[in-house]
């Protein structure tokens, strides 16, 4: 696994939002500027979160976004999951993304990338946006 920039953009959101969710809507331009993300390609990763029902939105002088879920129900493999896939190191050992490799030849070496897949994955699983956001 190899999380891309999306990926890495998107927590940095959620994480900025989950922090300053008591100001209310906050705009893609205070994001981007607080986070150093270029505010376009923030855009289209709101637009994806608030699709995925982590976000919810509002227009107008006072528009933005804000978290549609409390902090401690987002963890970071469903964001992960959401802009970059599997979380296995090969999709051949993927549980939600399977595809054959040629590495399912050898069993062992299978069971090493099963092993590391479950690893990451309870890590993870277990770990909220509430956990990173302080």
């Amino acid at each position: 696994m190899k999380l891309t920039a999306r990926s890495e953009y998107a927590l940095l959101a959620l994480v900025y939002l989950a922090r300053n969710r008591n100001e209310g809507f906050i705009s893609i331009e205070t994001i981007a500027r607080a986070q150093g993300i270029p505010p376009k390609f923030l855009e289209q990763l709101m637009l994806a979160l608030k699709r995925a029902h982590f976000l919810r939105s509002t227009k107008g002088q006072r528009g933005g976004y804000a978290l549609s879920k409390e902090p401690s129900q987002i963890t970071l493999a469903e964001v992960i999951r959401l802009f970059d896939g599997a979380l296995a190191p090969t999709e051949s050992v993927s549980e939600n993304f399977y595809e054959s490799t040629p590495i399912e030849k050898e069993k062992r070496l299978t069971r090493v990338f099963k092993d590391i897949r479950d690893h990451i994955s309870q890590k993870l699983e277990k770990t909220t946006i509430a956990d990173v956001m302080n």
